[in-house]
């Protein structure tokens, strides 16, 4: 029977796999970083730019995680596959700020901003939920339980950043323009998430020799996915509440946090 669990812990066992799970995952993080420490030092609001800049800490300290989960199983990083590089295939739907706009040294204007946290918001919302996943199938591993479950209570952090920050502008007359940067920001992550999903599910079964009928189901299962987020799931994306932990994001990245890690 595939069930999440044993499609994560055949990743687990075969180093081929884990060596591209945790290259993708370490990736995207490092990306996440760098878009985020130029968007903290385009900022003007001074009591936004440290929060932007936390944010960018976390997600590098996340990218060093799986560098050293990496480096414990004796494994290099390896390239990420154009076709499962979730950041760069953002960018070409349009979601979020362009790097040519973050290599500017133009400050960003509200609307900059809220294009920012809408699309901040609507991929915070998938870590945060595929970290709780795996906070869920790894958890009793000693070398990956403690990792999975200090990166998602960072993604929960986020989360509850980004809809504090939206709700505030909110307030401020924005209201529009955000659902209308929420709304783009959904409907090009949902197939972007799609599309890698279905580029490492190709990988991970020829590396791991996947039987037809296994790549066929897990296939299916993305497709089946996607189809929900396209129908339903995509409100879970773009509503805003108030979170329980206010200021989230409003203390500096605790210094190496990740040696932690055992």
């Amino acid at each position: 029977m595939l069930s999440t669990r044993s499609l994560f812990n055949e990743i687990y066992r075969n180093d081929e796999a884990y060596q591209l799970f945790c290259s993708i995952a370490a990736g995207g993080e490092d990306q996440g970083g760098w878009e985020n420490e130029r968007i903290a030092a385009l900022t003007r609001d001074p009591v936004l730019a440290p929060k932007v800049a936390r944010h960018g800490a976390d997600e590098r300290k996340h990218g060093r995680i799986f560098t050293q989960l990496l480096n414990k199983r004796g494994l290099p990083k390896v390239p990420v596959p154009d076709e499962a590089d979730y950041c760069m295939l953002l960018e070409r739907k349009g979601v979020g700020l362009s790097h040519e706009r973050l290599n500017s040294d133009a400050p960003l204007s509200d609307r900059e901003i809220i294009t920012y946290l809408a699309h901040s918001r609507v991929t915070e919302q998938r870590a945060a939920e595929q970290m709780r996943q795996l906070v869920r199938v790894y958890g009793d591993e000693p070398e990956l339980g403690r990792a999975m479950r200090m990166i998602s209570a960072d993604e929960d952090n986020h989360l509850a950043y980004c809809h504090e920050e939206l709700l505030r502008l909110t307030a401020e007359g924005h209201g529009p323009y955000i659902r209308h940067a929420l709304e783009t920001s959904a409907r090009g992550e949902i197939r972007t998430h799609r599309d890698v999903g279905l580029a490492v599910t190709a990988r991970m079964a020829r590396i791991l020799r996947w039987p037809r009928w296994q790549l066929a189901v897990v296939t299916l299962g993305v497709h089946a996915l996607y189809l929900y987020d396209r129908a339903l799931g995509w409100r879970r994306m773009v509503t805003l509440r108030m979170p329980e932990r206010r200021n989230a994001l409003g203390t500096p990245a605790p210094p190496h946090a990740e040696h932690e890690v055992p």
